[in-house]
């Protein structure tokens, strides 16, 4: 699919404090305590009760112990005898083991829980995973690339329970079933993990209108990307094109640097600019994090929907919360080349997948739905 880009307006952003890693405090606040069991219906537990830094963390007979009562905090930390679930030396590779360890707040003790009951660690992109599916007491512990084996499931028993979804209004089953063609890049907890930089995105109104706004922005994010399929922008003749050596800061990356990427395919210096700034990420010297961290791009992503007014009147998160409709979404991300006729066809392609996902979140998709 070939697609036509555009350049979208530089705008001022806030700083803003935004991102997984922030420190901790010293009293969490508490979503859930209770067992957490998986494969073969045993439980996480810390080896032998111990809360010292580094001690194991296992699969073992459910016994009711305080080494097996886990505390899923709304922070994002799962702990157990004052101390975090943490992935062994702030690894993301398969196979890291997971330990015990003081809670500091890295990346490598943020956890967030699937729809399909993963328990994934979105810095690494990774599952929480039984070694070698062995079901044996003792068993360790890791994380691993996600792959819905049952030494990856982890459920609760009566009187437990378990970690809290994610809380985005959109499961990950429903994600799959909007881009069953999609780029593995484009993870689900890619997209959850960058939920935190604008909490009010899918999380403002009544529960329809939260629906409709998150079916408004993948619907959107669909047609920039042929479906979640294209990363990086296909014409590559155009990359030269992104830099806009009048800005005083220029093109450090180099000239080529700035093409579109990402799920609203980020393009111009300026724009990495200032989604960079607001993101707390050198997105100016490092344009290539937006093709290579799943979270990275589906922030830049959310930035353009929460921040920016493009060439319409309004941002298309205020378009979905005030009523204005999923017209102005459109008008709002490329309408100097789609509304008012410019190119009906594409406006109605962006129309079908919004009435598409909206029916699979089963709301209605309102009014004012062409721009």
């Amino acid at each position: 699919m070939k697609f036509r880009w555009r350049r979208v307006a530089s705008a001022a952003v806030g700083s803003l404090l935004v991102g997984l890693l922030s420190v901790l405090p010293a009293s969490p606040a508490a979503a859930a305590t209770g067992q957490i069991t998986g494969l073969a219906g045993k439980c996480i537990d810390v080896a032998g009760g111990s809360s010292t830094n580094g001690t194991a963390v296992q699969l073992y007979d459910c016994n009711g112990s305080a080494a097996q009562q886990w505390n899923v905090g709304s922070d994002g930390t799962i702990r157990a005898l004052g101390k975090c679930l943490d992935v062994s030396n702030n690894s993301t590779a398969d196979g890291a083991l997971i330990h015990l360890w003081d809670c500091v707040g890295g990346a490598n003790q943020q956890w967030t829980v699937s729809a399909a009951r993963d328990i994934v660690n979105p810095a690494a992109n990774k599952c929480l995973d039984v070694v070698g599916n062995n079901s044996a007491n003792a068993t360790r512990l890791q994380i691993w690339t996600c792959t819905g084996a049952a030494n990856q499931k982890w459920t609760a028993p009566s009187g437990g329970t378990t970690p809290t979804p994610t809380g985005f209004v959109v499961t990950e089953a429903q994600f799959n079933q909007m881009f069953p063609s999609r780029n593995s890049f484009y993870t689900y907890s890619g997209l959850v993990a960058a939920l935190s930089a604008y909490p009010a995105f899918a999380n403002t109104g009544s529960d329809t209108v939260k629906k409709q706004e998150a079916a408004a922005f993948l619907a959107n994010v669909n047609h920039e990307t042929g479906g979640l399929y294209y990363i990086v922008e296909q014409n590559t003749a155009n990359y030269p094109n992104y830099c806009d050596w009048g800005q005083s800061y220029g093109c450090p990356a180099g000239q080529s640097a700035y093409y579109g990427r990402g799920p609203i395919q980020l393009s111009w210096n300026f724009n990495y600019k200032a989604a960079g700034d607001a993101l707390g990420i050198d997105l100016l010297g490092n344009p290539w994090l937006v093709q290579n961290d799943a979270a990275v791009a589906w922030k830049t992503g959310l930035w353009y929907w929460n921040t920016q007014n493009g060439p319409g009147t309004m941002t298309p998160h205020n378009a979905m919360v005030n009523g204005a409709g999923f017209g102005q979404t459109i008008r709002s991300i490329n309408g100097s080349l789609e509304c008012d006729g410019r190119n009906p066809a594409q406006v109605q392609s962006r129309v079908d997948a919004y009435n598409r996902f909206t029916g699979i979140l089963g709301v209605t998709p309102g009014a004012n739905l062409y721009c």
